[in-house]
């Protein structure tokens, strides 16, 4: 019980970054929500740009295995990764995360058994974006 009770504080903890990190696209800051997310990438869930931004998908994926989220906070790392995803940045830039997102998707519903139709949803969003 107290375990959950820590995991839904830190979720909701994670959601109010997110909204701020979303806040300060929708007002224009695009700078200040960039350092934000990759701070909160780093604090929050213990991942680098850099090790986000490699080309190896089998690294990230090793990656994240050593990390033994809870499905919650996958959930939340993919919402994060999802709002990254913005038509301002590189276009290589975006496909690698989209990359990323594809393989966190598919950590839920392999390894945590979790479906849900926002991330079928965004998935079928992200193929059509990978392959036009």
């Amino acid at each position: 019980m107290l375990r959950r009770d820590l995991i839904t504080a830190e979720m909701q903890k994670l959601a109010q970054v997110l909204a701020r990190i979303m806040g300060l696209k929708l007002e224009g800051n695009l700078e200040e929500a960039e350092e934000l997310f990759k701070e909160s990438l780093l604090k929050e869930f213990e991942i680098s740009e850099d090790e986000l931004l490699t080309d190896s998908n089998n690294e990230f994926n090793t990656l994240l295995n050593s990390k033994e989220f809870p499905a919650e906070k996958l959930e939340m790392l993919s919402q994060f990764l999802y709002a990254d995803l913005t038509p301002s940045r590189q276009q290589e830039r975006n496909k690698l995360v989209a990359d990323k997102l594809l393989l966190i998707y598919q950590m839920l519903e392999e390894k945590h058994h979790i479906v849900s139709m926002v991330n079928l949803d965004r998935q079928k969003k992200i193929q059509q974006y990978l392959n036009p």
